[in-house]
C-alpha cells in the first residue's frame, strides 16, 4: 500500500505510518471516535473523488453522472432501511454543516431556538456564542439537573416561557437516553419544530439498542461516523413533506458539489450495519460502556449521572484531586486517548475543565469486551493516581501495548 506515496511526498507518507502506529498499539477511548472497515476505506480512495456532481440523482448539473446516481441511491435507500426515514439527504459534509442546513431549512436568522446548553452535554452548533449557531440564532438553553439529568418538567416550562420556533435533543457528552415523545409533546404544545441531532448515538439507534427520534421528530441529523462506523460525514432525515426544503438548503443553500467517494463509502457503512452482527457489535458498545463506568466508580471516580445508557461517561475530575486537562495528558502518556471535557457547572474553563470523557465504540470495533474494561478501569485509576509519576505511566503504556497485540484495528495489518 501507499508505493506511489511513498516514493512522491515520503514526508506525508511517514507520517501516516507513524500514524497507523500509534492506532495499532493504543487504546482510543474518544466517544465519538471509531475504526471504519477496509472496504469504506478502500471507497474512501477510490478514482470516486474525482468526479463533480452538483446537484442530486436525476437532476445534475454535470454530465458523466450515470454511476454516481446508482451509488448515491443506493446510500439513500440503505439509510431509510436502516432508520426507517421517510425522506434522507447523503449529501451533508459533516455534522455541524448539516445542523446549519437544517436551520436554514425551517428557521431565520434571529428567531429563538431551544437547545441544551454545552457545558451540560450539549454541542457548539446547538447555541454556543462563539459558533454560528450562537451568532445567528436566539438561543435560550436548558440543562440538566445536579445529578446530572435532564429535568424534562423544566424544559417544558422554558419552552412554555420562551416560546421557541425550534427544540434541538441531541447532545455531545450525555451518558443518559433522551426522552423523544416527551420533547415532541412540548413542542406540539408550543408549535415548534423538533430537531434532534443524534451524531453520538446514530449506530445505537440502527442497531436497535436504544430508542429512534425519528417517528417522532420533524428532522433529525447525524455524522456518519462515531457509533455508526462509516466514514466522516453526515446526513439529514426528516418527513417526506421536508423534503425538498432540506435538500435545498443542502445544495445550493449550503454546499455546491457532494464528495462522491464518502457517499460510496457511507452506502457501504450503511449496508454494513444492515447486517445482524452489527446488532451485536452495538450491544457490546453499551455493555462495555455501563462496566467499565461501574468499574469507575468502583474506583471512586466520579461518573456524571451515576453511569451510561450509551456508549458514553463524563468523568469528574475534582474526586480525583485532578483536571480534566491533566488526566487527559497522563493518559495520553500512558497509550490511552480520551478527551478533556467541561462537566456541568463547571468552575474551570473549557480550555482546562474538571472532566474527561470517555467512550468504547472504538475499543467495541477492535474486539474488546468486559473483562478488558475492568483491566481499562484499573489502568486508568493507576494513571490518574499518579497523573505525574513517568513510571507508572512507562508501566500502562507496555501493558497496553502487549494487550493491542491480541486486538488488532481494522485495515492495519502490523
Amino acid at each position: 500500500m501507499f508505493t506511489h506515496l511513498q516514493k512522491q511526498d515520503p514526508q506525508i507518507y511517514a507520517a501516516i505510518m507513524r500514524e497507523e502506529k500509534r492506532q495499532a498499539e493504543e487504546l482510543e477511548l474518544i466517544a465519538s471516535e471509531n475504526y471504519v472497515s477496509p472496504a469504506v476505506l478502500e471507497t474512501m480512495g477510490s478514482i470516486l473523488t474525482n468526479k463533480y456532481s452538483e446537484g442530486y440523482p436525476g437532476k445534475r448539473y454535470y454530465a458523466g453522472q450515470e454511476n454516481i446516481d446508482v451509488i448515491e441511491n443506493l446510500a439513500i435507500d440503505r439509510a431509510k432501511e436502516l432508520f426507517g426515514a421517510e425522506h434522507v439527504n447523503v449529501q451533508a459534509l459533516s455534522g455541524s454543516p448539516a445542523n446549519a442546513a437544517v436551520y436554514m431549512a425551517f428557521i431565520k436568522p434571529g428567531d429563538k431556538v431551544l437547545g441544551l446548553s454545552l457545558d451540560h452535554g450539549g454541542h457548539l452548533s446547538h447555541g454556543h456564542p462563539v459558533n454560528f449557531s450562537g451568532m445567528l440564532y436566539n438561543f435560550v438553553r436548558y440543562g440538566v439537573e445536579e445529578d446530572g439529568i435532564i429535568d424534562m418538567d423544566k424544559v417544558r416550562e422554558i419552552a412554555l416561557k420562551e416560546r421557541p420556533k425550534m427544540i434541538v435533543a441531541g447532545f455531545s457528552a450525555y451518558s443518559r437516553n433522551m426522552d423523544w415523545k416527551k420533547f415532541k409533546e412540548i413542542a406540539d404544545e408550543i408549535g415548534a419544530i423538533t430537531f434532534a441531532d443524534i451524531a453520538h448515538i446514530a449506530g445505537l439507534i440502527a442497531g436497535g439498542q436504544i430508542e429512534s427520534p425519528i417517528p417522532h421528530f420533524d428532522v433529525v441529523s447525524t455524522t456518519t461516523h462515531k457509533t455508526l462506523r462509516g466514514p466522516r460525514g453526515a446526513m439529514i432525515m426528516c418527513k417526506a413533506q421536508f423534503g425538498k426544503q432540506v435538500d435545498k438548503a443542502i445544495f445550493p443553500g449550503m454546499q455546491g458539489g457532494p464528495h462522491d467517494h464518502i457517499n460510496a463509502a457511507k452506502a457501504v457503512a450503511f449496508k454494513e450495519a444492515l447486517q445482524p452482527e452489527f446488532k451485536e457489535y452495538t450491544a457490546q458498545v453499551i455493555k462495555n460502556a455501563k462496566v467499565l463506568a461501574s468499574e469507575l466508580m468502583n474506583y471512586n471516580f466520579k461518573v456524571i449521572s451515576g453511569g451510561t445508557d450509551n456508549h458514553l461517561m463524563l468523568i469528574d475530575m475534582t474526586s480525583k484531586n485532578s483536571t480534566g486537562k491533566e488526566a487527559d495528558h497522563a493518559l495520553e502518556l500512558a497509550g490511552i486517548s480520551c478527551n478533556k471535557n467541561m462537566v456541568p457547572y463547571d468552575t474551570r474553563s473549557p480550555f482546562d475543565p474538571s472532566g474527561i470523557r470517555l467512550g468504547t465504540p472504538a475499543v467495541t470495533t477492535r474486539g474488546l469486551k468486559e473483562p478488558e474494561m475492568k483491566i481499562l478501569a484499573k489502568w486508568i485509576n493507576d494513571v490518574c493516581s499518579a497523573p505525574t509519576d513517568e513510571s507508572v505511566q512507562a508501566r500502562v503504556r507496555g501493558e497496553v501495548k502487549e494487550l493491542c497485540k491480541k486486538f488488532p484495528v481494522p485495515g492495519i495489518l502490523m
